[in-house]
């Protein structure tokens, strides 16, 4: 259990605070905030993405329709992998049939975050021209896989849950309740934003929202329930999803707003105020998350000098062997010769 920090009674005590008492605290941008509320024995996080997210897009330059799905992936991977209590890794990944073939997003502990999208450009077009280029669309028939990798010497889980013309809200929604049997809810909202400058310039910037909540009864007389693959507790059937506590979380969730999750004057903290005031809730402290690859020339060169003389002498192009990281779009570049092979 996190520590409760001064401030936080401010939201345990919301419903006696009025809008003359000071404004909430707030983690800002690019920061998780996982929260609980006891009466309804729910809890879960939130987080709204800027910077972060501006700066991963940015670097691939994405066609809109596809930056609006890798930023909902982002979001996804974010609320979930910073749940992790061990030093590793959570990826989301989907491959499908649809013009966005694979999106891909991972949360490596304790704060790096990284994505990126493979997509056919004429499918795409082809789509966007034919009106038929909402994420579902895009995405297709195929599968999402939910993985924790928890480093070397150690078994990865894998959860797999099909595509099948869900949103990725719906889709998460339905791998927890059918694979983890945890009832959950969770909202996922996109925006670019267009300001003008001092100097009567337009500037874009994305950003994007999500909130994830699971209820995980604590009292005796009700199943007790893991937040994530690999905790303690009971994951048989139950019938938990029709406690009215959970009822109420759900009705709640649904008066969220899409502009509420991106709006930069509706923090986090704020939010929670909305939500969950007369039950109380608790907002423990918040994991700031960074734009960061797991690359490096040192990574790159221990993969390609386990190559063969045949798959090296593959490699070079114009005197060269080049590798991009599709993450992070950065270009590691070699001279054959420092693959120590007697035969090039």
């Amino acid at each position: 259990m996190h520590k409760k920090p001064c401030w936080l009674g401010a939201l345990r005590v919301i419903a006696n605070m009025t809008s003359t008492s000071g404004s909430l605290p707030s983690a800002g941008d690019d920061a998780v905030v996982p929260f609980q509320v006891d009466a309804l024995d729910a809890r879960g996080r939130a987080v709204q993405l800027s910077g972060v997210l501006d700066g991963i897009l940015n670097r691939h330059n994405y066609p809109e329709p596809v930056a609006k799905l890798v930023a909902e992936m982002l979001v996804l991977a974010v609320i979930l992998g910073t749940s992790l209590k061990f030093d590793g890794k959570f990826i989301l990944q989907t491959k499908s049939d649809g013009p966005v073939e694979l999106l891909v997003a991972d949360f490596r502990t304790p704060d790096a975050v990284r994505a990126y999208a493979r997509f056919d450009k004429d499918r795409l077009a082809d789509a966007v021209a034919e009106g038929k280029d909402s994420p579902v669309e895009l995405l297709g028939m195929g599968i999402l896989a939910m993985t924790v990798d928890q480093g070397e010497f150690t078994q990865r889980y894998q959860g797999i849950v099909q595509l099948d013309g869900s949103s990725l809200e719906e889709v998460a929604k339905i791998y927890f309740r059918q694979s983890e049997q945890i009832p959950t809810d969770v909202r996922l909202s996109t925006a670019k934003l267009l300001e003008r400058t001092e100097s009567g310039e337009i500037k874009s910037s994305w950003r994007a929202g999500g909130i994830i909540a699971q209820f995980l009864p604590q009292s005796p007389e009700r199943m007790r329930t893991p937040d994530l693959p690999g905790g303690d507790g009971d994951t048989g059937e139950n019938n938990i999803a029709h406690d009215d506590s959970w009822i109420e979380v759900q009705a709640l969730m649904e008066t969220i707003a899409p502009a509420e999750l991106v709006d930069p004057q509706v923090s986090v903290e704020l939010l929670l105020y909305r939500l969950f005031s007369e039950r109380g809730v608790t907002a423990y402290p918040p994991t700031k998350v960074f734009d960061k690859c797991a690359c490096s020339r040192e990574n790159i060169y221990g993969v390609l000098s386990g190559f063969s003389v045949e798959e090296i002498t593959e490699s070079i192009e114009e005197g060269k062997i080049s590798v991009a990281c599709e993450f992070c779009s950065t270009t590691y570049v070699f001279a054959p010769e420092e693959f120590a092979k007697s035969e090039l």
